[in-house]
């Protein structure tokens, strides 16, 4: 078998899918250097940045560039051709010697590079996917997905409220609830409140200076938040890479906005900053009415619970959440929080089609 000295593989990766590892894989075998090229177009809902950080993250040995491409497509267009391929040798001046595809057009593309033409299971008879399939149904392709791609396509569903309204074991029963429904939805998960940790571990740190402490005496300080924010993001990411097509989070950074005003008073722009980097698209607000308040040696001000409620009812409003409110017994909740993430998951993903192809 034939080995080159510099291959190329080009395509939109909208999004990359397991057929598109599996072409950079064979190429990157037969090459002493592969590139692989991303093109994408304005219209198209992933941007080209993120599309370029899953490839390179999917292939640390290879070359990822990528090059924002509006030029319709039109192969039976000899200008058009030329076009494309401006923007494709400026994206990769270097020659190639052979470029690898699973389309039909990959004996003009190589020939115009002046490379021999590589096909890789044109049938797609290995990887029975495509991107087109992948942006009508994730749900129904989610296993020729890898973790990046999944983490950006995972619907992100946050229980919130005030202390002791039953924020856990609402999440933890929804994320049950899905896995029953067997399938992709087994893997579904939830993520632990990491402000609770971390109340933990100040408690504990206090007890061992002070034996007697308890809750009451512990400060928070306004710099605890942004670090509160931030590691609950990176829970929700690493869990998001790894689950099913939802993923239920026990609070969010949001969240954490108004914990930083019940315990220091006032906004912290730099939790409401980190907050906004990761992208939610439900929120379940707990109602503390019905709910008896449980003290674990964690919690306090059982009196605030209704001022917490509306706080967050109101910043919730106030920022444009999407919000369901929780109220009765907890079966009631469960079938309320249902109907809403069945709403959303039926509301798909609305993934821009590329680019069409004249014909």
């Amino acid at each position: 078998m034939r080995r080159y000295g510099h291959g190329l593989v080009l395509g939109k990766f909208y999004p990359p899918h397991a057929g598109h590892h599996h072409l950079v894989r064979t190429a990157a075998d037969r090459c002493e250097r592969l590139t692989v090229l991303v093109c994408a177009a304005s219209v198209e809902s992933v941007p080209l940045a993120d599309r370029v950080a899953w490839m390179r993250e999917v292939h640390p040995d290879v070359r990822v560039v990528g090059a924002v491409d509006d030029i319709p497509v039109d192969l039976n267009d000899p200008a058009v051709w030329d076009a494309h391929m401006t923007i494709f040798q400026e994206a990769v001046p270097q020659g190639v010697d052979a470029v690898f595809t699973s389309e039909p057009y990959g004996d003009e593309l190589a020939r115009r590079f002046g490379a021999d033409h590589v096909r890789v299971d044109q049938d797609r008879t290995l990887f029975p996917v495509s991107g087109t399939a992948v942006r009508k149904d994730p749900v129904g392709c989610w296993d020729f997905l890898e973790s990046p791609v999944r983490a950006w396509l995972t619907r992100r569903v946050v229980v919130l409220g005030a202390e002791s309204t039953g924020t856990t074991t609402m999440a933890r029963a929804l994320a049950a609830h899905y896995r029953r429904r067997g399938g992709v939805w087994s893997g579904t998960r939830w993520v632990p409140e990491y402000g609770r940790d971390h109340s933990e571990e100040k408690l504990a740190a206090l007890r061992e200076l002070w034996p007697e402490a308890q809750w009451e005496d512990v400060e928070f300080t306004s710099e605890e938040f942004p670090v509160i924010a931030e590691r609950q993001n990176r829970r929700e990411n690493r869990m998001a890479r790894i689950g099913s097509p939802v993923l239920f989070c026990d609070t969010d950074s949001f969240a954490t906005t108004v914990w930083h005003e019940r315990y220091v008073g006032g906004p912290n722009a730099l939790v409401e900053e980190i907050a906004d980097r990761v992208t939610h698209h439900l929120w379940l607000l707990t109602d503390h009415d019905g709910v008896p308040f449980e003290d674990d040696g964690l919690r306090d001000g059982e009196e605030l619970r209704p001022w917490m409620t509306q706080r967050f009812r109101d910043e919730l409003t106030r920022t444009g959440r999407s919000v369901v409110e929780l109220t009765g017994p907890h079966e009631q909740r469960l079938a309320t929080a249902v109907a809403a993430v069945d709403a959303l998951l039926a509301e798909g993903w609305d993934l821009a089609d590329p680019l069409p192809e004249s014909r």
